[in-house]
């Protein structure tokens, strides 16, 4: 048995011991404030009812949970059962004195008796449950909780039991609740918060509001942002509710919290279109936005889901999440390989009779691409032409490439391969205006926690003290977070005619300083920079890396048309035919052969991407090096 038991058990044995103790002394009590004389019991019937009524109140109590439950966490629950204990143990006591005719106790004394028993068994248990909390108090942090309906006294309740925080005050909008006090703490209204931070000395204010929309969700952490404290919030309604997380797992204000938007109810005609009892295909399954799409089709009903992936464990990893969650009417098929096979692809389009594709495998990381030309180029070109013409050749229904707005007046390789990709899914749809497969792409910006994005960055540089680094601080980005980027992939999808452009609508755009300013203060901290000296976490600019624009953009022009969903718009682009795309295609597979970078950047720079490099030489890291030594050896011949 270990120690944990014991000390339970003996925890038992004293709470049991001291009822032993309590029961008798309180009816012999009762019964001398009746007589008004200190009684005596001589006899054999009074003998018999101190025993019968104190063991088997006893029992009662047990049978009641009286002895299992946590004195220091006593709740409601506890409460309401020691006062049904003790009434049983009074019925009990009436019971034993009119079966044993004792004379020497009165009839009212099982009412006094209640009364006394109800303030020692109640009452020592107040006091330890008393005693308990006021040291955990000395260690608590004070807290104030925003919103005082249901999931606000859950929380509360949780909050009690715990030894972490004490929570101090409500704080609600509704004017209704002004002044009220709900389970002991007052409700004030939030313009009083930020004198009550110093009065009570709050350390952190905790949302639990999990069902308001996202625009009331924002509106609050823009007012909690400035003042000095921590905000929390506990999980959203749909966690709550399925069990998947407990009202009391407090979590850091999520960026979707900042940034996100009230979604617009999904087109259920647009899903099932190219989804519902059909083969579907999603490549990049593994990424941040690949995971997320397989996860909202595995909900229209499709007949078969296959992923395909280049990294083993992303693969691993998706599958296994969704295996836990796919209905059994959905097969589920996992492949490894690359969109460079063409064969393969063909293979797996013709043998599974594949009806939609998402293309979501590239490379997507800026600097990396800019400092991996030629396999930026492989993957993100070539891979997404082979398996257009893998899907064309199959009789492929649908191909949706999900591209970027990188793409748009690219100043970087990853962008300028996207575009690229963009016009050879173009080319092709001019092959397709007769039959076969239906080319579109859906170019949109940054999604919010995707690998690679400012955000986990930011979250991690918070944690370790700073400091944050935003590389200018003008550099503004679009964002959205990744299930709506995914639903809407989805629905864009359904409307694609053939070489359609879709572009989402992605809301207002972010500055990135003000991201990051907005995301220290909610943790808690001061800014450190020019403007405030004395703060905790450095807000620092590294300069914009190698490729990086300042303000992205969405359209190539101005001639944008709106569809049937009010967050995706159509834009007409020019598009090149699908003999200058041979023709430049070619050239870029010579010039990847030879590793020639430069080459394949002038390539780029003659293909109608509207690429415009922001250095004059391009900064492979192995072609960077290749050049180098070639010009050591020069240096050394002469």
């Amino acid at each position: 048995m270990s120690n944990k038991e014991v000390s339970r058990h003996f925890k038992q044995f004293l709470m049991v011991t001291a009822d032993l103790i309590w029961l008798p002394l309180a009816l012999w009590l009762a019964i001398a404030f009746r007589w008004g004389d200190i009684p005596y019991a001589t006899g054999w019937r009074e003998i018999l009812v101190y025993l019968g009524t104190t063991l088997s109140s006893a029992l009662i109590f047990l049978r009641f949970g009286l002895y299992r439950a946590v004195v220091r966490f006593m709740g409601t629950e506890a409460i309401i059962a020691v006062v049904k204990g003790v009434s049983i143990s009074a019925l009990l006591l009436a019971a034993f004195v009119f079966l044993t005719r004792s004379t020497g106790i009165p009839r009212s004394v099982p009412f006094i008796y209640w009364g006394l028993a109800l303030l020692f068994v109640g009452g020592s248990r107040f006091i330890v449950w008393f005693y308990y909390q006021s040291l955990l108090k000395k260690d608590k942090e004070k807290v104030a909780i925003y919103g005082a309906g249901d999931a606000g006294r859950q929380l509360l309740t949780a909050l009690r039991q715990g030894s972490e925080y004490e929570p101090v005050l409500f704080v609600d909008d509704a004017r209704r609740l002004k002044g009220r006090v709900i389970n002991g703490l007052r409700v004030y209204r939030p313009h009083h918060l930020d004198d009550l931070i110093n009065k009570e000395g709050i350390k952190q204010v905790l949302l639990a509001m999990p069902s308001v929309s996202t625009h009331q969700k924002r509106k609050i952490i823009a007012n909690l942002e400035p003042l000095p404290v921590h905000v929390k919030t506990i999980p959203v309604l749909a966690d709550i509710v399925s069990g998947k997380a407990k009202i009391a797992e407090l979590r850091e204000v999520d960026i979707q919290d900042l940034l996100g938007r009230d979604s617009v109810a999904p087109d259920k005609e647009l899903f099932d279109k190219c989804i519902k009892h059909k083969v579907v295909f999603v490549s990049g399954a593994g990424g941040s936005i690949g995971s997320e799409l397989c996860r909202q089709i595995i909900k229209h009903e499709p007949e078969h889901l296959i992923l395909f992936e280049l990294s083993e464990y992303a693969l691993y990893s998706i599958e296994q999440e969704l295996k836990k969650v796919i209905p059994e009417t959905i097969q589920l098929t996992a492949l490894l390989g690359s969109v460079q096979d063409k064969k393969r692809l063909q293979s797996i389009f013709t043998v599974y009779n594949v009806d939609t594709i998402y293309h979501a495998a590239a490379y997507k990381h800026v600097p990396i691409v800019e400092e991996n030309i030629v396999e930026g180029i492989r993957n993100n070109i070539f891979g997404t032409r082979r398996a257009a013409e893998a899907a064309f050749d199959s009789g492929v229904e649908t191909f949706v490439l999900i591209s970027t707005d990188k793409a748009v007046r690219p100043t970087n390789i990853m962008g300028t391969t996207k575009r690229f990709a963009e016009m050879v899914l173009q080319a092709l749809a001019q092959k397709q205006a007769l039959k076969g497969t239906r080319f579109c792409m859906v170019r949109f910006g940054n999604v919010l926690g995707s690998s690679g994005s400012v955000v986990p960055l930011f979250k991690k540089q918070i944690k370790q003290g700073g400091p944050v680094t935003v590389t200018h601080p003008d550099i503004v980005r679009y964002f959205m977070t990744i299930p709506e980027a995914a639903q809407l992939v989805l629905q864009a999808g359904s409307l694609g005619l053939g070489g359609d452009v879709f572009v989402l609508d992605m809301g207002e755009p972010v500055k990135i300083a003000d991201l990051a300013r907005k995301m220290i203060r909610l943790s808690g901290y001061e800014v450190k920079e020019e403007s405030n000296s004395d703060g905790d976490i450095e807000l620092i600019y590294t300069g914009l890396r190698a490729g990086e624009k300042l303000y992205e953009e969405l359209l190539i022009g101005d001639n944008v048309a709106g569809t049937q969903h009010p967050r995706i718009m159509r834009a007409e682009e020019k598009m090149l035919s699908v003999e200058a795309i041979n023709e430049k295609m070619a050239l870029l597979d010579e010039a990847c052969n030879d590793f020639n970078v430069a080459w394949v950047r002038e390539i780029l720079l003659d293909s109608e991407t509207g690429y415009v490099p922001d250095k004059e030489q391009p900064v492979d890291l192995l072609w960077c090096e290749i050049k180098k030594k070639e010009n050591n050896v020069i240096k050394a011949q002469f």
